[in-house]
């Protein structure tokens, strides 16, 4: 997030799109309502009907995958209308003429047919969202799991620039992160193309730096993603894969496509605090401790770090994930990894970080801080691009961009879109919640959520056992009739190990993060005898 959490109630206008925010991120979702009831314009953008749209003043209801053109028909409107931050521009931002020229080809009638919305409706927004300051944009996976989602994300950043919100309180585009440590892990440089910090693989002086503090080469070149990294097995180009809190045979899209390349791999090593769906194909398994019986920091998604206490003794062999990366390690002849205790690893990565080289476990004791925090004296920054943007030029740059279809779409053969999400009482893959008795008694079985015209049509009643095939597999579920999901589009979550939804979506990538499209999906739905 560009902002932080507790700014939210305090904007004048907020924009959620492709986020289920009091489902998914419910704490955050009080922060909207909260807004709402103090007078804030909530906009909302979802194919779906969720919570917050009765709480809206405006609900644009795009059809999945259209976000490129709903968000560039409101950046047309604002600026036809002349409703931009015109000071904001001219002293922050760049590439305005070429943003301009490609705002012709989003003409209302055409954002109107791609997207479903009439155009008064966008135009709605558009005056709402540029007449309301400050404004916030908070996102979710329902923006980034696209074919086109690295443009979703661009579309947004263009928003706010144009409006001038960005880079003060309560405005900014703040993606909600998917896990509770997800913007730790990124920080850390989980990411194929990053050390910790963001700082590129492919820079010689970055590398250099590295490689004296760790006393070894380093290569160039950037390595694979996940959804590569097993494109690469299945090619026999990786035969070894250590896989840590993952779950990739059932959150993988075209999920019987990850199994075969985890069965092709030679050797498969898993460490995980369950025996979880990808851990029973594992040649070793790693019992690793919970969050309980460890002492560490996540990082969550406002880039607030914050210390983890250990309240528990591992239970068994479970030990932390730390202990057992650091003893691999060293059995392997690596140097370095001699540490006692999570603070040295801190001390460590302060020490190489820029954007946490003011963070210690010392200083976390008082409180969480967010990065970036430069020194220790630094009291940690919960506004980014105050004064000017990480680009060589310090100005923002607006994005060309151009409408792209989803990779596939609803046909005579597979007439439905298939869209998924997360169910309140589970999560992901349902690794941990699914133990839990409460939790299955308020929800535990996958449901098939369709609109009641459609299941009239097809002869599904509610509660009745059907099928939802895809050109990759099917899967069965229990239907769930609900005027929810308009007419055409289907949902399901991707929580139960017995309905493997990710079985039936998308493998197509976004050609820049090599996300999948997990929301959009062509299906066909048949009722099931018995």
């Amino acid at each position: 997030m560009t902002n932080s959490i507790n700014e939210i109630e305090d904007a004048a206008c907020i924009l959620s799109i492709g986020s289920n925010t009091t489902v998914t991120h419910p704490v955050i979702g009080l922060r909207v309502k909260k807004a709402a009831r103090n007078g804030a314009k909530l906009i909302v953008a979802n194919p779906r009907r969720i919570e917050l749209c009765s709480v809206a003043d405006v609900w644009l209801r795009h059809r999945p995958g259209t976000d490129v053109a709903l968000l560039m028909g409101m950046a047309r409107v604002i600026m036809d209308e002349g409703l931009v931050d015109s000071s904001f521009i001219e002293e922050r931002c760049e590439n305005l003429d070429a943003f301009k020229e490609s705002l012709k080809a989003f003409d209302p009638d055409f954002v109107e047919q791609v997207t479903g919305v009439p155009q008064g409706k966008i135009a709605e927004a558009a005056r709402m969202l540029a007449g309301n300051s400050p404004a916030s944009i908070l996102y979710c996976m329902g923006i980034t799991q696209h074919s086109h989602g690295t443009d979703n994300v661009l579309a947004l950043a263009n928003l706010a620039m144009l409006t001038g919100n960005i880079g003060k309180p309560s405005s900014g585009v703040n993606p909600l992160r998917g896990q509770n440590n997800v913007q730790g892990a990124c920080d850390m440089g989980a990411l194929p193309n990053v050390y910790p910090g963001y700082q590129k693989v492919d820079s010689a002086e970055i590398r250099e730096k590295f490689e004296a503090a760790w006393g070894c080469s380093l290569s160039s070149t950037p390595g694979l993603t996940l959804t590569e990294i097993l494109g690469a097995a299945l090619e026999k180009r990786v035969k070894a894969l250590y896989v840590v809190g993952e779950n990739p045979v059932l959150s993988e899209a075209d999920a019987s496509h990850a199994k075969e390349a985890l069965e092709a791999l030679d050797f498969l090593v898993v460490q995980d605090i369950f025996l979880t769906e990808t851990a029973m194909l594992a040649d070793v398994v790693l019992p690793a401790a919970t969050f309980a019986e460890k002492d560490g920091t996540f990082t969550n998604t406002e880039r607030r770090i914050q210390r983890v206490r250990k309240a528990l003794e591992p239970r068994g062999n479970s030990r932390p994930d730390w202990w057992i990366t650091c003893e691999i390690a060293k059995k392997l002849g690596g140097k370095g990894f001699d540490y006692g205790h999570p603070a040295e690893i801190m001390g460590e990565i302060s020490s190489l970080t820029p954007s946490y080289q003011g963070i210690s476990y010392e200083r976390l004791e008082a409180g969480g801080l967010q990065w970036p925090c430069p020194s220790p004296e630094h009291p940690g920054t919960p506004v980014l691009h105050t004064e000017r943007f990480l680009t060589a030029s310090g100005k923002g740059r607006l994005m060309p961009l151009e409408y792209k279809p989803p990779a596939e779409c609803a046909d005579e053969e597979y007439p439905f879109v298939l869209t998924t999400g997360r169910s309140l009482y589970h999560y992901h893959t349902s690794t941990m919640t699914g133990r839990v008795e409460g939790l299955n008694m308020l929800r535990d079985r996958e449901l098939l959520e369709m609109n009641p015209t459609d299941a009239a049509a097809l002869g599904i009643a509610n509660g009745d056992r059907v099928q939802v095939k895809s050109r990759r597999g099917l899967v069965t579920a229990d239907a769930k009739l609900t005027k929810d999901s308009p007419p055409g589009v289907v949902f399901m979550t991707f929580h139960f190990a017995d309905s493997p939804t990710n079985v039936v979506t998308s493998p197509a990538l976004d050609p820049v993060a090599k996300t999948p499209e997990l929301k959009v999906c062509a299906v066909q739905v048949q009722k099931l005898k018995g």
